[in-house]
Formats: C-alpha cells, sequence, structure tokens
C-alpha cells in the first residue's frame, strides 16, 4: 500500500478544507484491513500541547501486538503550524505525526490514533490523513463522540453501538461506540485509512485488556506529556528536535 504525497502544506483555512476533500478521495475506510493477529508491531500517536504557547510534542510508542510490551518510543518537539481551527485540527498536528513516525527504526504495520478518522463533518480526520500520506493502516479511538450521535451500548466489554451522522438522509455510519471495560463509558471508534470499522474495533477490545484506552493511546499520551513537563522544566532540548 503506497503512501501519498503530501503537497504543500496548507497556509489558510480554505487551503485546509480543499486538502480534506482530496484526502477524503484517496481514502480507503473500509479496508477490511489488517485483523488481529495479522500484524506485530502497532503504534499510538498521541499530540501533547502547552496551554500558554504554541509548543507542542508528538509522541509514538510502538507495541507488540501479542504482548503489549513497548518495543519503541520515540518524540518529536516543535510548534504548531496552523491555528486551531474545529475540523481542522489535523493540520495542527499531522506535521509532528509524520515527523515523529519517521524517527522511529522499530516501523509499525498499524497506527491507532488519539481522535478520529472517517468520524469527522468531512470524513477526513487524524486518521484518514496519516493513513492516506503514510500508506499505514490507521483508525482513531476518541474519547468523545465529537458531533455525531449514538444509543448507549449495552454495559459490559465487547457492546457496541453504531455512531450516526444525522445530517445525512438516513443517517450515515461513521463510527462505533464501543465499551473496553464492562460498567465504564465508551470510546469512538472510526475506520482512517486502509482498515475497516470490524478489524478496527476487534484490535481496540486487544490493546485495552484493563483499562478504557488502549495501550498505544496510554503509551503515547504518557509519553508525550512527560515530555513536555520536561520541556517546561528546562530538562529537554527546546524545539525542531526530535528524540527517542
Amino acid at each position: 500500500m503506497g503512501a501519498e504525497p503530501a503537497g504543500r502544506w496548507p497556509a489558510t483555512e480554505a487551503e485546509a478544507v480543499a486538502e480534506q476533500e482530496r484526502i477524503r478521495a484517496a481514502a480507503d475506510p473500509i479496508g477490511p484491513g489488517p485483523a488481529p493477529g495479522e500484524v506485530r508491531r502497532i503504534a499510538g500517536v498521541d499530540v501533547a500541547y502547552d496551554e500558554e504557547s504554541d509548543l507542542l510534542v508528538a509522541a509514538a510508542v510502538v507495541l507488540d501486538a501479542d504482548t503489549l510490551e513497548v518495543l519503541e518510543e520515540a518524540v518529536h518537539t516543535g510548534r504548531s503550524r496552523f491555528p486551531y481551527v474545529p475540523g481542522l485540527l489535523a493540520f495542527r498536528e499531522l506535521p509532528g505525526v509524520l515527523a515523529v513516525l519517521e524517527r522511529l527504526r522499530t516501523p509499525p504495520e498499524l497506527v491507532v490514533c488519539d481522535g478520529y478518522g472517517h468520524a469527522h463533518p468531512r470524513r477526513a480526520g487524524l486518521a484518514v490523513h496519516l493513513g492516506v500520506l503514510t500508506g499505514l493502516p490507521c483508525f482513531g479511538v476518541a474519547k468523545s463522540p465529537f458531533v455525531f450521535d449514538h444509543v448507549e451500548p449495552g454495559p459490559l466489554r465487547g457492546d457496541s453501538s453504531p455512531l450516526l451522522d444525522r445530517r445525512t438522509d438516513p443517517p450515515e455510519v461513521v463510527g462505533r461506540a464501543l465499551r473496553t471495560r464492562s460498567g465504564v463509558k465508551p470510546v469512538f471508534v472510526s475506520a482512517g485509512h486502509g482498515i475497516g470499522l470490524d478489524h478496527a474495533c476487534a484490535h481496540t477490545l486487544r490493546l485495552a485488556p484493563r483499562h478504557r484506552l488502549p495501550e498505544t493511546t496510554r503509551g503515547a499520551d504518557g509519553l508525550g506529556r512527560r515530555v513536555l513537563r520536561e520541556l517546561r522544566a528546562g530538562r529537554r532540548k527546546p524545539y525542531g528536535a526530535a528524540e527517542r
């Protein structure tokens, strides 16, 4: 599965929306893509922000899919190039995420994003962009349903319900509310590129044996937050550096 060239990075909101339309047309959110047991190296990516500046830390953690052992970690520190605009968050996060993935010596076979894929107003969340630009199968696991509706899934681990965009007639299924722990609020899974929703949910359950969030997300989130604290305290190199 080949990667799509990134082209010139959008500088305006209009350019970003046009790029999302291009990315959506190039994406494969159906798959079926790799099933559990067909990949051994799964990466989680996340971006941590400094609330008082435009400083960001992109973090990637590669896990062994069978044992959930951490195989490699990497970070990229920098400053955001794009303002915060609802629906265009990918353009703030992608440069750092692409940079940190390039630093990995252990290439992942599947990437899990902390956020959305197909569950996006223009069907072009971070997991869609990242999959198209890298050629890697990607999907998103989010903590909230964004602007979409769902019926509360059953109370047991593995119970799920469709995540629906009711702006369409009939409503379009854009993801799934998935219970990863019995009695705990669900996460929201959406396909990105190169993998379908069924396999994305199966991977999510396998990656979340004990906690609500998958271990890929927990690892990348914890790493990014830790490095951001060290940057604030002056214990890390400042901006524009990538480290393992």
